[in-house]
């Protein structure tokens, strides 16, 4: 990891306007909570359509697919990545330190509204696991956007394809699909830290754990693999 490309990443991040685009979703999500609290909705109510139906399915993997897919995608973009690659720095340790960037402020903008929601519907353990499980979410996601940031012009929408075909519907329709499903990981974690009756456990831990690790590891050796093949124009060779 490169101290220097993480501060030069966290700085260009925060000073984009998408960045402002991570500011609604979880105020959303935060606010629908509220006024269903108020409106007397159930606790299991809550959780399935708030939680799951919108944290879990929506605003962990979109945050992040803003997040990973223009940590370095938006400096290939605008040609700007010539800049680090003609520096002597090893390309996994770009990968590396770009990925700390994404995953940490995926994790921040994700987790905190996720403990809120929980600790609203069921209180400070609920809320506990329920951000445990979007930072581990987020991070995942974070490695699969990044490396697609890095094969492809167009990261955000293939991003919006797994996200929206494989998670949201393929998953639902043919449960062997689940293991390739970081929104099952999320909610397999969320409800093994919270232990909540509330939610159900879509996969063992220890399959979510090897699953995270391997898909997280892969999409960050690819997209390590990918950058050594830039050229000094920023296109694959």
């Amino acid at each position: 990891m490169n101290l220097t490309i993480c501060a030069l990443t966290v700085r260009a991040l925060f000073g984009r306007r998408r960045f402002l685009l991570l500011l609604p979703a979880p105020l959303i999500l935060m606010g629908l909570t509220w006024l269903a609290v108020s409106l007397g909705a159930s606790d299991q109510d809550l959780v399935t359509a708030v939680v799951v139906g919108l944290g879990m399915t929506a605003v962990v993997p979109l945050m992040s697919l803003i997040i990973g897919a223009s940590v370095l995608g938006s400096e290939i973009d605008d040609g700007t990545v010539i800049h680090i690659l003609t520096k002597p720095i090893p390309r996994w340790q770009i990968i590396l330190s770009k990925l700390v960037v994404a995953s940490g402020v995926s994790a921040l903008v994700t987790a905190v509204p996720m403990f809120v929601v929980g600790a609203v519907i069921d209180g400070p353990k609920l809320g506990a696991g329920l951000a445990g499980g979007a930072a581990i979410g987020a991070a995942v996601y974070s490695a699969l956007f990044l490396a697609l940031s890095v094969v492809s012009r167009r990261p955000v929408l293939l991003g919006l394809v797994y996200v929206l075909v494989w998670e949201g519907l393929l998953t639902n329709l043919v449960s062997g699909a689940k293991v390739l499903s970081v929104q099952k990981y999320v909610a397999t974690f969320a409800q093994s830290i919270s232990g909540t009756p509330l939610m159900e456990r879509p996969l063992s831990v220890a399959v979510a754990v090897a699953m995270s690790v391997v898909l997280a590891v892969l999409a960050t050796y690819y997209a390590s693999v990918r950058l050594r093949s830039f050229s000094v124009a920023g296109e694959t060779s």
